[in-house]
């Protein structure tokens, strides 16, 4: 299994927001189980039963377009495409690996899993948060109320907190 170990980072480059669910396209899910992505379709269309709508669906022309204009320098094999790709959501990469049944899709599916368990957890995390500052704010303006304090300076604090604890952006910095 050591050797089907794929790095979390390009797992979690592959996983797209589309419909508000995060999917994967079919040709990154065949290029990680290292199966033609043509394969990988054809399984599928022998199992239909086992991929609800809710596990996988096809793109529409504009869904692929606007993701195509996102990825189309990220992956070569993007401009090959001659029909609208599939994607997969969670549960639909999990039942991949029980039609294509070999060690290194159940391999690649779990750690798939594991990837999309963190960015739940992630996002549950964001959402907690954003709770408890709302509820600092709150606090905050009730505080002002009862103490005749100004709202808006205190509002001016709340903001200034929120922008230096704002992680920055990654890449290079340019003097221009």
């Amino acid at each position: 299994m050591a050797n089907d170990l794929i790095p979390v980072q390009i797992i979690e480059s592959k996983i797209y927001y589309i419909r508000n669910t995060k999917v994967m396209l079919d040709l990154d899910l065949a290029n990680l189980y290292d199966v033609p992505t043509k394969v990988l379709n054809q399984a599928v269309k022998r199992n239909t039963d086992r991929f609800p709508s809710d596990f996988m669906f096809q793109l529409t022309k504009d869904e692929w377009e606007n993701l195509r204009s996102q990825i189309v320098t990220a992956n070569p094999n993007v401009s090959k495409i001659r029909s609208l790709p599939y994607v997969f959501t969670e549960y639909g990469t999990l039942m991949l690996s029980n039609i294509l049944n070999s060690q290194k899709a159940i391999n690649v599916s779990i750690q798939i899993i594991r990837v999309f368990d963190k960015l739940k957890q992630y996002a549950i995390s964001q959402d907690e948060l954003a709770g408890r500052i709302d509820n600092l704010e709150k606090a905050f303006i009730n505080y002002a109320k009862e103490n005749n304090k100004d709202k808006a300076e205190m509002q001016r604090a709340i903001n200034y907190l929120l922008d230096i604890t704002k992680p920055s952006k990654i890449g290079f910095k340019t003097d221009n």
